[in-house]
């Protein structure tokens, strides 16, 4: 069994932001398995489904951003599970947008929510799959909370599906090849994406 917890904010003005690409690998991983994320339990919004003969119970922690390791142990410990068993998908700004990085273990870098993580859990060995949003041309704190259009946008939709079948192999026992094929930076563009506006909120990154 995997617990797979996408980070994000809850809230509708949070909802397709940069920040939330943990929650929008999650959507997506759902409607593939044809599953709901809606039975609310330990601080999260959670859909259990199976990808191939393996369960999973899908996790978007409704916490904020920063508090979100109150919500994976919550989960782990109803499951009686340990962070052997749990994948954790978010946002990187130290990637270039579309960039995936999957790693067995690795330090929080500078996402606040992994940071809470690893401090709740007191481990940093576990599975994570980091998505690149890149750092833009604006506040970074507005940059996080803005939302991509054009070909960022695009981009970064790619980037999501390709987080989902890396998810799908590493749940099925191929995360050595998940990482071979999906470890790798996004073909370059001939323009510069158009990074839209962003909106400023201090207290959810």
């Amino acid at each position: 069994m995997y617990v797979i917890v996408g980070l994000g904010n809850p809230g509708a003005e949070y909802a397709e932001t940069r920040h939330n690409v943990g929650f929008m690998v999650i959507d997506e991983l759902a409607r593939r398995l044809n599953v709901n994320i809606s039975k609310k339990a330990h601080r999260s919004l959670i859909g259990e489904a199976r990808i191939d003969s393996e369960r999973v119970i899908l996790v978007k922690p409704q916490t904020f951003m920063n508090l979100s390791g109150f919500a994976v142990c919550e989960t782990l410990w109803w499951y009686k599970l340990d962070w052997n068993n749990l994948i954790v998908i978010y946002d990187d700004i130290d990637l270039a947008v579309g960039t995936l990085r999957i790693r067995e273990k690795g330090s929080s870098g500078t996402h606040n929510g992994m940071r809470h993580i690893i401090a709740q859990l007191g481990s940093s060995d576990f599975t994570r799959v980091r998505v690149g949003i890149g750092t833009g041309k604006d506040n970074l704190i507005s940059y996080v909370l803005g939302k991509p259009i054009g070909d960022e946008k695009e981009t970064l939709k790619t980037a999501i599906d390709d987080a989902v079948s890396a998810v799908e192999l590493i749940c099925t026992g191929h995360l050595t090849e998940a990482q071979a094929k999906y470890n790798k930076k996004p073909k370059s563009k001939k323009e510069e994406p158009n990074w839209g506006e962003n909106k400023e909120n201090g207290s959810n990154t």
